[in-house]
């Protein structure tokens, strides 16, 4: 979670200083779910990630120096510098990538499923998404699918309580967006998503189901994202101070930092020292990136496929 926050909080630095194109979806405030969800994933499994997919790869082990040279559009990040912060993948380790499009990651993590499902080759894919992609077709038909054919997958909606500006209470009427699994027939369950503990003990429930044969799970977890929609979008606008503050009293670090020291006797100085590695990890990813050449013009029409 550390290297996650960490990671964003320098991005949003590159941002500012202009040294990286384009905008990116910080993942701020929503650690937990990518750890505790990710923590329960066997090598061989898949990930299905979002625009706001920085903290699912970096669980899932994605290189940190790749990443950010790939989010400043460098050669030799991810993608060669042509996916940029939003579409980042890795299939060796079962990322099969981020997504620019609301919704449009669910039907390829489903994909990935169902092939897991025909080869029986025991992998499980989670699918992450926001609340208001709960509103897309792609959403339910991705469900209605993998109900109806017992996909090995678990779709994990990190509930941040907005979809760009508007708060998901304006657009739907349940209190509980997990309740949408009934439709289909398969469990449905909403979990505080800033609790890391919990996110891992209900999704590795999830993910072992899905092993086993029984079908896929619908996991609301709901959260927070600090900042805007995007790294240039102001939030303040449209969120209130007072909301603002009751959610970073609830920050997932501090949560579990606070577990740690009390319930499990580690000590402060583990923790400080845990903060420092991973401060001069990141620090040297942007050291890399910035030092990355640019692609080739040449290099344009290469990577293409059709």
């Amino acid at each position: 979670m550390l290297r996650i926050r960490e990671f964003e909080n320098q991005v949003f630095e590159l941002y500012k200083l202009g040294q990286m194109p384009g905008v990116a979806h910080l993942y701020i405030g929503e650690e937990a779910i990518a750890v505790g969800a990710c923590a329960t994933l066997a090598e061989k499994d898949y990930i299905g990630s979002t625009h706001r997919g920085h903290g699912h790869l970096i669980a899932r082990g994605a290189d940190t120096k790749r990443m950010m040279a790939e989010i400043l559009g460098k050669k030799d990040g991810y993608c060669g510098g042509k996916g940029g912060s939003m579409h980042i993948s890795d299939m060796t380790k079962g990322i099969i990538g981020a997504n620019g499009i609301v919704g449009a990651g669910i039907p390829i993590a489903t994909g990935a499923a169902y092939m897991s499902k025909v080869k029986n080759t025991g992998q499980v894919t989670l699918s992450f998404f926001g609340d208001s992609t709960t509103n897309q077709g792609a959403f339910h038909e991705s469900l209605n699918m993998a109900s109806a054919w017992k996909l090995p997958i678990v779709y994990i909606i990190e509930n941040n309580l907005y979809g760009i500006s508007v708060c998901i209470d304006r657009v739907v009427n349940v209190t509980d967006l997990s309740v949408r699994a009934q439709s289909y027939g398969i469990p449905g369950m909403t979990i505080d998503g800033n609790d890391v503990i919990k996110v891992y003990e209900t999704v590795n429930e999830a993910v072992h189901r899905a092993r086993t044969g029984d079908g896929p799970t619908l996991i609301e977890c709901k959260t927070y994202r600090w900042q805007g929609h995007h790294s240039g979008d102001p939030a303040t606008l449209y969120r209130t101070r007072e909301e603002e503050a009751y959610w970073k009293d609830r920050c997932p670090l501090g949560c579990f930092r606070t577990y740690l020291i009390k319930q499990a006797e580690i000590k402060e100085s583990e923790l400080v020292q845990i903060e420092k590695a991973v401060m001069v990890e990141i620090g040297q990813a942007a050291e890399f990136a910035k030092n990355s050449p640019f692609p080739d013009p040449s290099e344009a029409f290469t990577d293409i496929f059709a």
